[in-house]
């Protein structure tokens, strides 16, 4: 019994070697078609997910786009209940007869529909009267003076944002009466009875104080993009469209939020889903019955020609080739012999070419790797195994990605999804950064292109980047922190200008020296920028040069004091300098140290608190002098009191103000050093952020 159970095995075991070609034909007939219709049907289940969400997604921003228009159309309505009210002789009547307790109850039965929330009538800038919720009627008249007869706004303490409008009437339009509609629960309902979707209305002040949610990011893709986000929100299975609502001053007002539940979608893709799988099902089945056929046709001559190949591989050179067969199995026998005499020429040819490769793959700078079609490494040049930190014969024969070692992005390997080499035997030629692992600790940047298949191999070539993308980073860098802090203190120029020229023959003489004070600390903070970017270019450059000369610290502080008193003066806040009366003059460049403690007295006036003390002293010890600048401000962590001073190095904690460029303190050491002196950041006895600087004292004549 044992032993036929050990004959059936045997013969039902798969040999390979002994499957005929008819059987081969029918496999590959098969897989093709498999294949084929798994493709298109996974290619076509994919499209059709992929407009299933797109679906989804037009829905829910639709929807959104609808409860917008509808919110401005409550806008007009305002508008025209506001015009409507104004013109009432009643309503004009009782405010020039100047009886709040009757207005109050007119405005009463006005305001007590679906479409008013509140409305109120104003004299001049006097509240008359009101009715309705009870609203920040200042924050109300401020919008509306901001906007124009229809605003909206986000009065503090108001769980909703409001739409309203305004309209002024009586004699010389004195008064002024104003309709205001809640964007509350009460209004989403209605919205969304109307967008046919559950619609949430969110008030842009209450959204910026929220804590972070599942929907957190798709509101601010939508402030950020102005008009409108939509997202398919995974964590909560469903599609969300957020709307903006701004105001007509450009300020945000309101959020709207559209939400849609993916099941909805997802049934009626997966029910289509399903038929094309059981399409596809059918057609594979069909396929195999096909190709059985098919491939017990074409293999019967085949297998003569193939014995007759067999007997012309083991040297018998007299066999004759049997002629039968297809067309092409005919023109396969004539062939033979003309192969036959070319095949030992064409080895001849192939080994030289293959010398002249290996020349000129070993010749070259960049790297070069060749793969097969499963990305099996079979060749690498040594260029290519030097950037790689690899031997040659340790990586021929293992996959790519296991030499390369890509870095993983978003917790996957490159390898598994966005591969240079799958994308060019598509496109014809691919090109693709990586980022490396060839060494524990350290990333190398590179580019890889990727060449199309051919003959089997794919052709790889990888260009090592590292040292320029860090050159083109810190370039990036550098740029952006100049544009940024140019543009702050411009802006805030350009809007005092603004302010100046509207206001001229208007502005009392206090506001306008208030402007021109900002005006000025924006040009002294422009000033300051340009010549520490000035400073340091002559410090790196080596120009920066220090003059030796007998100097007076008192004098140094008093000019520093002068540079930044609208700075102290600004944020309220006091310089104390206390000085010994016998202090020994410094040796060294007076302009130069000013620059060292201007720097140095306005980073402690922008970290300090605002109506604090920043003290300066000093001391003399031996042939040194020893300064120091104390602040009541948060301090330097330890780890970073040193690199602090480096170039373009910003502080580790959130400023209190629009940050600088990183340069002041790497201005001050590059100084201090040239001076022979030191510098360092420390707590103080009495724990007040200090920076102490020890210099050269002026030696006695």
């Amino acid at each position: 019994m044992l032993e036929r159970a050990r004959q059936l095995s045997e013969r039902l075991k798969f040999d390979p070697a002994k499957a005929g070609l008819g059987w081969w034909l029918a496999a590959i007939n098969v897989s093709i078609v498999l294949v084929v219709v798994g493709g298109i049907s996974f290619s076509a289940i994919g499209m059709l997910r992929d407009l299933a969400d797109e679906q989804g997604k037009a829905r829910v921003q639709l929807a959104g786009a609808m409860a917008r228009e509808d919110l401005r159309r409550l806008g007009e309505d305002a508008v025209t209940a506001a015009h409507v009210l104004a013109d009432r002789p009643t309503l004009q009547r009782l405010v020039a007869e100047d009886n709040p307790e009757a207005l109050e109850l007119f405005l009463r039965r006005f305001c007590q529909t679906e479409a008013i929330n509140a409305c109120a009538v104003f004299q001049g800038s006097s509240l008359l009267a009101q009715a309705g919720e009870t609203l920040p009627w200042n924050e109300i008249v401020t919008a509306s003076a901001e906007q124009g007869e229809s605003f909206l706004a986000a009065p503090s303490g108001s769980a909703s944002a409001v739409v309203g409008a305004g309209a002024s009437f009586g004699e010389g339009k004195a008064a002024r009466v104003y309709i205001v509609r809640d964007l509350d629960v009460q209004l989403a309902r209605t919205l969304s009875q109307h967008v046919g979707l559950p619609i949430r209305l969110l008030n842009y002040r209450n959204f910026a104080a929220a804590p972070v949610d599942a929907l957190t990011a798709l509101h601010a893709s939508g402030l950020a993009d102005g008009h409108s986000a939509v997202q398919r929100i995974t964590a909560l299975d469903l599609y969300a469209s957020s709307v903006p609502v701004f105001a007509s001053t450009g300020e945000a007002i309101a959020l709207i939020e559209t939400r849609l539940p993916a099941a909805a979608i997802d049934q009626a893709a997966g029910h289509l889903a399903r038929r094309l799988q059981v399409t596809a099902l059918v057609l594979a089945v069909l396929a195999v019955l096909a190709g059985i056929m098919l491939g017990q046709m074409v293999a019967a001559p085949v297998r003569a020609l193939t014995a007759a190949a067999v007997r012309l591989g083991e040297g018998d050179f007299s066999t004759s080739i049997p002629p039968g067969g297809a067309a092409e199995v005919g023109t396969l026998a004539r062939t033979m012999e003309d192969m036959r005499g070319n095949l030992v020429d064409l080895t001849g040819t192939l080994r030289r070419r293959e010398a002249e490769a290996q020349a000129v793959l070993s010749g070259i700078v960049e790297g070069v790797y060749a793969v097969d079609k499963n990305r099996t490494i079979r060749y690498l040049n040594p260029q290519a195994a030097h950037l790689l930190n690899v031997d040659t014969d340790g990586a021929v024969g293992r996959f790519c990605g296991d030499v390369l070692k890509p870095c993983d992005v978003n917790g996957r390997r490159p390898c598994d999804y966005d591969c240079p080499i799958l994308h060019a035997r598509t496109a014809g030629r691919a090109q693709s950064v990586e980022r490396l692992q060839t060494s524990p600790g350290a990333a190398r940047t590179t580019v890889i292109a990727s060449s199309t298949m051919v003959d089997g191999l794919q052709v790889q070539v990888i260009r090592d980047e590292t040292e320029l993308e860090a050159v083109r980073r810190a370039r990036d860098t550098v740029l952006a922190n100049i544009s940024h802090e140019f543009r702050t203190p411009l802006a805030a120029q350009l809007a005092s200008i603004e302010l100046l020229r509207d206001g001229l023959a208007t502005l009392p003489p206090q506001q306008s020296a208030e402007l021109v004070m900002s005006l000025e600390r924006g040009t002294l903070r422009l000033t300051q920028l340009i010549d520490n970017l000035l400073e340091s270019t002559r410090i790196e450059s080596g120009q920066l040069s220090i003059r030796h000369q007998s100097v007076a610290l008192a004098e140094i502080l008093e000019d520093s004091r002068t540079l930044i008193g609208s700075l102290l003066v600004l944020r309220g806040q006091t310089l104390e300098v206390s000085l010994p009366h016998d202090l020994p003059h410094i040796d060294g460049d007076a302009m130069r140290l000013t620059q060292v403690f201007v720097n140095l007295l306005a980073n402690a006036s922008k970290f300090a608190p605002e109506g604090s003390v920043i003290r300066v002293g000093a001391t003399a010890a031996d042939d040194r002098v020893v300064t120091w600048v104390d602040d009541e401000g948060p301090g330097v962590p330890v780890e970073a009191s040193t690199s602090i001073f480096e170039r373009f190095r910003r502080s580790p904690d959130e400023e209190p103000e629009a940050g600088g460029l990183g340069l002041g303190l790497w201005i001050v050491k590059s100084i201090i050093d040239r001076h022979g002196g030191s510098i360092a950041a420390e707590r103080s006895p009495e724990n007040r952020t200090r920076f102490s600087i020890n210099l050269p004292r002026d030696a006695p004549a």
